[in-house]
């Protein structure tokens, strides 16, 4: 095999009118290679197979399958080869499909990636954009019901503010409860939020707005725009925020905070946000400088009333966990599901069975308080139930001595075959017999 500058070298040779033999002798090459080089039938840094290529036999196939499907998985590939003869492993598959660019560009899937991508411009006060990020592994005391966390981001498109908050949940009571909540950290309205084509917006294959969501939107006095089918790009603000809350505040976060310390921590991290570096039709600016011209409308005076609710397990105590404090249930609840109510905007909470039936109501504290509140009539019960149900008398101590009992003993002698000679047994009936004849004969 000729290295690239060998043949540079015999190239030169030959364009000087040298003959192949005496190329050969000033190179120290056989004349066969130098005449292969200079045909053009080898080419310098690729050596000659001395086997057969294995591969070779299964380009065809490759070529056509990969044509019809370009995102075909290489293993997927490779379960179809097998039966065709291919031994080979599916490192080396994969290297052949690199090495002989067997795979093409998709170009149905070309639009999405590399296409240019427009300037679109936010006005101030014009978009507010909403995005859920899904966090895996949130802390366990957070009691969530699956492994995973989902923050509710909302960014002003304008100037690039965001706000942030953690919900358990997607779903669509969730999802108005936490842009209630963020619309009151961004602290003002602005003409239009934008969405992904989530369920929870929009019906499902169509364009039009979910009841209860449009009820929401109505109360707030928003259009709604719903990105394009297959037209992404369009939410960017939003998405490099996810980036970051994903990146920067959720990676690091410690696993004993509770949900309202986290809360806590993540509204201090997006606030922190504000003062980054933005460009301004002016110049560099920041985006808390640019949040100060947004032209936004103040919020509704009343909160949407939409029910929030979710499934605890309450204690052996008969407590519920919720926001942070725990609310006393019926003891004959303890250790079981309930179902917790809360309804936006009230200063009360419910707790029903899994079949829907109230069975109490609380005031509601301050979220993160670690406060208890329970009901006097809950209090009652659980203390007639617990001493009601303790065994009579002392409980043992540790160190107490108790020696085997009569019971005990006799077990041990039948054990041990102590009573099987029975003892001695004096009637008394006859010494009292003779002792009456003995006075009669006086």
């Amino acid at each position: 095999m000729l290295s690239l500058e060998d043949d540079v070298d015999i190239h030169a040779l030959k364009r000087q009118g040298m003959t192949i033999s005496e190329i050969a002798r000033r190179t120290n090459h056989d004349r066969k290679t130098v005449r292969a080089y200079l045909s053009g039938q080898r080419q310098p840094g690729e050596r000659k197979r001395q086997v057969p290529d294995p591969f070779a036999a299964f380009v065809a196939y490759v070529t056509a399958r990969l044509t019809e499907d370009p995102h075909l998985w290489a293993v997927t590939l490779l379960d179809e080869l097998r039966p065709l003869g291919y031994a080979g492993s599916y490192q080396t598959l994969t290297r052949q499909i690199r090495s002989r660019g067997l795979r093409p560009a998709c170009q149905a899937c070309a639009h999405v990636t590399k296409r240019p991508n427009a300037l679109i411009e936010h006005p101030p006060g014009e978009e507010t954009q909403f995005d859920w990020v899904e966090m895996p592994d949130p802390p366990a005391a957070w009691g969530f019901p699956t492994k995973r966390a989902f923050v509710l981001v909302g960014s002003l498109a304008h100037s690039g503010v965001w706000r942030a908050v953690i919900s358990p949940s997607m779903d669509l009571p969730h999802l108005l409860a936490a842009m209630t909540t963020l619309l009151g950290l961004l602290g003002e309205l602005t003409r239009v939020w934008r969405f992904d084509r989530m369920t929870t917006v929009l019906k499902a294959g169509t364009s039009d707005l979910t009841p209860m969501f449009a009820a929401f939107s109505k109360h707030h006095a928003i259009e709604v725009v719903a990105c394009r089918p297959r037209s992404g790009n369009r939410k960017g603000v939003v998405e490099k925020n996810n980036h970051t809350a994903a990146q920067r505040w959720w990676r690091n976060l410690a696993d004993e905070l509770t949900l309202e310390q986290a809360q806590t921590s993540l509204e201090a991290f997006a606030t922190s946000q504000d003062q980054r570096r933005r460009d301004d039709t002016g110049g560099k600016s920041t985006a808390a400088a640019m949040f100060a011209n947004e032209r936004l409308r103040p919020l509704p005076s009343s909160v949407f009333p939409v029910v929030v609710t979710e499934e605890r397990t309450a204690t052996r105590q008969a407590l519920v966990d919720w926001r942070g404090n725990r609310y006393s249930v019926p003891v004959e609840l303890a250790a079981s599901k309930v179902l917790v109510r809360q309804r936006l905007g009230a200063d009360i909470i419910d707790i029903a069975t899994t079949a829907g039936t109230v069975i109490a109501r609380h005031a509601l504290a301050e979220p993160g308080l670690g406060v208890t509140v329970r009901d006097t009539v809950h209090v009652r019960a659980l203390e007639t139930i617990a001493l009601a149900s303790a065994p009579p008398g002392r409980p043992h101590r540790r160190k107490e001595r108790i020696p085997p009992g009569p019971a005990a003993l006799h077990a041990a002698e039948i054990l041990t075959g102590a009573d099987e000679h029975p003892s001695t047994v004096i009637d008394l009936a006859a010494y009292e017999q003779a002792a009456k004849n003995r006075n009669t004969l006086r």
